[in-house]
Order: structure tokens, then C-alpha cells, then sequence
């Protein structure tokens, strides 16, 4: 007998979801973040192809998000307007990491003369979700909401360091290491010993494997129970800051940050 076609209710609890699962919402998210991969205004037919949804799906959600003043589109042609921006200022908003950790990473940066900035951990990437700069403003392109894999990055690999023995080997295992730079180690197993050493060691050093001729070092952020919640890092060019300044100068900076805010996370 041919197998019959599932239902959307057979579909959803296929992947998971419960009888409180709003798929109409589900959908719309799908299309917004769908502009991140895209990077430029998308068309109706670009839109459905990145979320697998149907172009009559699609056109209904993006003509909503118009209405709502979340896109702009001449009906061939669609992007995100600065709306969006409330989305991501009413998280960070209402994250408490981020309002108490931000006068910290201000100092932390102004010490270092160097860019200080703050990660949480996304699935297989990390997101960053605070930045301070020196008075000399750097940019090294990790903005607000700035995404990497989280394998290749210091702060990724102090994320992870908080899962167990078995549930890293696991994530590791389903990851795909693709390389970002001719540094880049996609070897798993010594990907994990790396993680395994950060608990002991209490930070990450990470040499030109995310970005090329840019090293990162990194710390946990622990809330007052002890939990890993964030990382913080400080990074810096090759050419500027050697293996051995970054442990002598930054790392005494990163590990009283992490102090002094352990206690006021709850």
C-alpha cells in the first residue's frame, strides 16, 4: 500500500511540536531570518526557495510583515526595515548579561586598548550580543549580532566546555567543521581535548582559526551558581599582539571581569 501523504498536524508532531505550536509564527520567523542568508533584497520566488515554503505561504507572510512596517516591497523586490531592530533591542533589553556585564566590558576594553566583546552560545554557533571598544575605536567586524561557528572560536570553545563528557562528544560528532581559514583544525578529536583542556586551563586561545591574522582569548561568564551563561573575549591582530601578551595582559583583565560579575548574575 502506498504510504499516504502526512497531514500538517502529522508534520508537526513529526518534528516535535506540541498542540500549543503556532506554525503561522513558525512560518513568519522562517521568513525574516531567511534576509540574513540572502543579504540583500529578496524576491517572492528567493524567499520561498530559502524556506521551503510556498510562494502563496510566502507572498501572504511578507505583504503581513508590510503591514506590520517590518518590510518594504514593491511587490517584486522585498527587505527588512529598521522595524526588525526592535526585535533584537527588546532581547538585549531584557537580558540582565548584558546590562550588567556592558560598564565591564567598557573597562576591560579601555585597559586593553583592544576590543572586548560578549558571546552566547546558538546551536553550532556562537552570537554576540555585547562589544566595547577603545577610545580608538578598532572594528574587527564582530558586531552586535554577529554569528561563527562556535568550534573555531574562543568563546565558542568556552561555551562548550560546559557540556558533559558524553553530550560534547555528541555535538561534536554532528558538527560539520568547515574551515574558515588555513589555520582552521577540523580534527574532532583533537577539537575536543581542546574543549576538555578549557576547563581545567579556565580560558581559550584561539590563533587565526576564525578569522585570518586575528587571535581571540576567552573566559566563562558564570552566573552565582557557578553555571557557564556567556563568554567574553578580547582579540587583536597578529601583527599587534603576540600568544604571550594576550595570556600576560588580557587574561588578567577577562578572569576580573568574570569575578566581579558572578555574583550579580541570578
Amino acid at each position: 500500500m502506498p504510504k499516504l501523504k502526512r497531514t500538517d498536524e502529522e508534520k508537526k508532531q513529526a518534528r516535535g511540536d506540541g498542540p500549543e505550536f503556532v506554525e503561522a509564527l513558525d512560518r513568519g520567523l522562517r521568513v525574516i531570518q531567511a534576509f540574513s542568508r540572502e543579504r540583500r533584497p529578496m524576491t517572492l520566488s528567493k524567499a520561498a526557495e530559502l524556506t521551503g515554503l510556498a510562494r502563496a505561504t510566502v507572498r501572504r507572510i511578507l505583504l503581513t510583515l508590510k503591514a506590520s512596517g517590518f518590510v518594504h516591497g514593491d511587490d517584486r523586490l522585498f527587505s527588512l526595515t529598521p522595524r526588525v531592530l526592535l526585535l533584537a533591542s527588546s532581547y538585549l533589553g531584557s537580558n540582565q548579561i548584558n546590562t550588567v556585564i556592558q560598564p565591564l566590558l567598557d573597562v576591560a576594553a579601555t585597559e586593553a586598548r583592544e576590543v572586548c566583546s560578549l558571546a552566547v552560545l546558538d546551536g553550532d554557533q556562537v552570537v554576540f550580543i555585547a562589544r566595547a571598544t577603545p577610545t580608538r575605536m578598532f572594528s574587527s567586524g564582530l558586531e552586535i549580532g554577529y554569528r561563527l561557528p562556535a568550534f573555531c572560536t574562543s568563546v565558542g570553545r568556552v561555551l562548550l566546555s560546559r557540556m558533559a563528557d558524553d553530550q560534547l562528544r555528541r555535538a561534536v560528532e554532528q558538527m560539520s567543521l568547515t574551515p574558515m581559514t588555513p589555520q582552521t583544525s577540523t580534527d574532532k578529536e583533537a577539537l575536543i581535548a581542546a574543549i576538555a583542556a578549557v576547563r581545567s586551563d579556565g580560558y581559550s586561545l584561539v590563533d587565526g582559526e576564525a578569522e585570518p591574522g586575528f587571535r581571540s582569548i576567552s573566559v566563562p561568564i558564570r552566573r552565582y551558581d557557578g553555571s557557564i551563561v556567556a563568554a567574553a573575549n578580547i582579540g587583536g591582530h597578529v601583527d599587534r599582539i603576540t600568544v604571550d601578551e594576550m595570556k600576560e595582559r588580557f587574561l588578567p583583565l577577562l578572569k576580573q571581569l568574570a569575578t566581579t560579575v558572578q555574583p550579580l548574575l541570578v
